[in-house]
């Protein structure tokens, strides 16, 4: 019973203290720390952080110009394809689809170029460059899905780290309190909200990118049946 007495006053003496030491950190430093000195306070982990994000913010604004340019279609293409070819002019269809920047232009011509051949050798050529178009339109988007894994796992590393450290020092030390676990913690906290950030900004940027290739993907499908329509009326 006394050995239990002498344990709960044991506690309550280190609590005391701890409670002491906490009302006695300036408040200030807390107050002007600065987002950059926030940031610095993240350790070495911050390097590779700040890679991801710029790959990120790089492939989404590179992928996002790229499939919007090649989704950019001249209005009423595929009215002029079929007039050129109703009326038997092959070499103009040739022409207007090398005149028209797009993945749907270049399978079309491919099929133009196919024609005297069974229509399912058409077919099957136009689906083989509609998926070269279509990879060559997700390129890089992969990357931003394997980003969105690594980056909040980097960030718990540094934490990890960082928890290390601490509890590292106090061992060596015997300094211990919730001000120095806190006042460690904290700034070590920051290497997983950075690589929370940059998981979420990359996640977003891999699905919406993969929603703009699906949406002209179906244009793509819906031209290419419009377009076999064509030679089977012909």
């Amino acid at each position: 019973m006394s050995a239990f007495l002498l344990q709960i006053t044991t506690a309550a003496t280190v609590a005391a203290d701890s409670a002491a030491a906490a009302t006695n950190v300036p408040v200030a430093d807390s107050a002007d720390l600065s987002l950059l000195d926030l940031i610095l306070k993240g350790g070495w982990i911050m390097i590779p952080i700040f890679l991801l994000l710029f790959v990120t913010v790089y492939l989404i604004l590179e992928r996002y110009l790229t499939i919007r340019k090649a989704a950019l279609m001249p209005s009423g293409f595929m009215g002029s394809i079929k007039s050129l070819m109703v009326r038997g002019d092959l070499q103009g269809a040739k022409m207007l689809c090398a005149q028209t920047p797009s993945p749907l232009a270049r399978m079309i011509e491919k099929g133009i170029r196919r024609i005297g051949l069974p229509l399912q050798e058409i077919e099957a050529s136009v689906e083989n460059v509609g998926k070269i178009e279509v990879a060559r339109l997700e390129k890089g988007i992969g990357v931003l899905g394997i980003i969105a894994g690594i980056a909040p796992m980097l960030g718990f590393v540094g934490t990890i780290i960082g928890v290390i450290k601490i509890f590292y020092s106090i061992s060596t030390t015997g300094d211990f309190g919730i001000a120095q676990i806190s006042g460690g913690l904290y700034t070590k906290m920051v290497t997983s909200a950075a690589g929370l950030i940059v998981g979420i900004i990359a996640h977003i940027g891999y699905h919406w990118l993969s929603i703009m290739v699906e949406n002209l993907v179906v244009r793509m499908e819906n031209s290419a049946v419009e377009f076999m329509d064509i030679l089977q009326d012909n």
